[in-house]
């Protein structure tokens, strides 16, 4: 009985701050919303318009207009098992394309500000990216639904999380991208913020 009292306080200060940390983290998280909606309107709209990543997500968007769900899974299974496999047709494609080098090349020269660049087609597969994603298809995840399916001006703006391998804390922030000769929305991009260098 003893030894249970003694444990009481200690669970309840545990349990303070756990509540206190996730009240710092809402905190943190409203405190880069603004910054990060900025960037968004500005550089991450900025890099969507190059004509190497629209004329890319037309280009795909004429060909993955008629996949299915079926095709879209199947894909996505491909990319998933090519990511530690040797051989890797549909990455290494994807990669390759100039969009991915131009994204590649926009996430180098950001000093460490942008931790990844993805761009999606209209169906929400990856057209380029500047490094390697974990899966093909975004278009069931908010930073697909909530830019692309919330049509344009959207910005989706992720909870701040600790990247396990690096250690930054970072925001994924989205947006849909337009075809600037027409104003239709073709895709979207995501682009991984380092929210320490806001």
């Amino acid at each position: 009985m003893t030894t249970t009292n003694l444990l009481r306080p200690g669970a309840y200060a545990l349990g303070l701050v756990t509540l206190m940390s996730f009240g710092a983290a809402t905190q943190a998280e409203d405190e880069f919303t603004a910054p990060l909606t900025a960037l968004a309107q500005s550089e991450i709209v900025a890099i969507a318009s190059d004509p190497a990543v629209i004329s890319a997500i037309i280009a795909q968007n004429a060909v993955t207009a008629s996949y299915d769900q079926a095709k879209i899974d199947e894909l996505d299974k491909q990319w998933r098992a090519e990511v530690d496999a040797a051989s890797k047709p549909l990455v290494d494609a994807t990669l390759a394309n100039a969009a991915s080098q131009y994204l590649k090349g926009v996430q180098e020269a950001s000093g460490g500000k942008y931790t990844e660049i993805f761009v999606m087609d209209a169906k929400g597969l990856n057209v380029a990216q500047s490094s390697l994603t974990s899966d093909y298809w975004q278009g069931d995840e908010d930073k697909f639904t909530a830019s692309f399916g919330a049509g344009a001006g959207a910005v989706h703006v992720s909870d701040v999380e600790q990247d396990e391998s690096t250690q930054v804390f970072q925001s994924q922030v989205s947006v849909p991208v337009a075809d600037p000769a027409t104003g239709n929305l073709i895709g979207a991009i995501t682009v991984g913020v380092d929210v320490s260098m806001l």
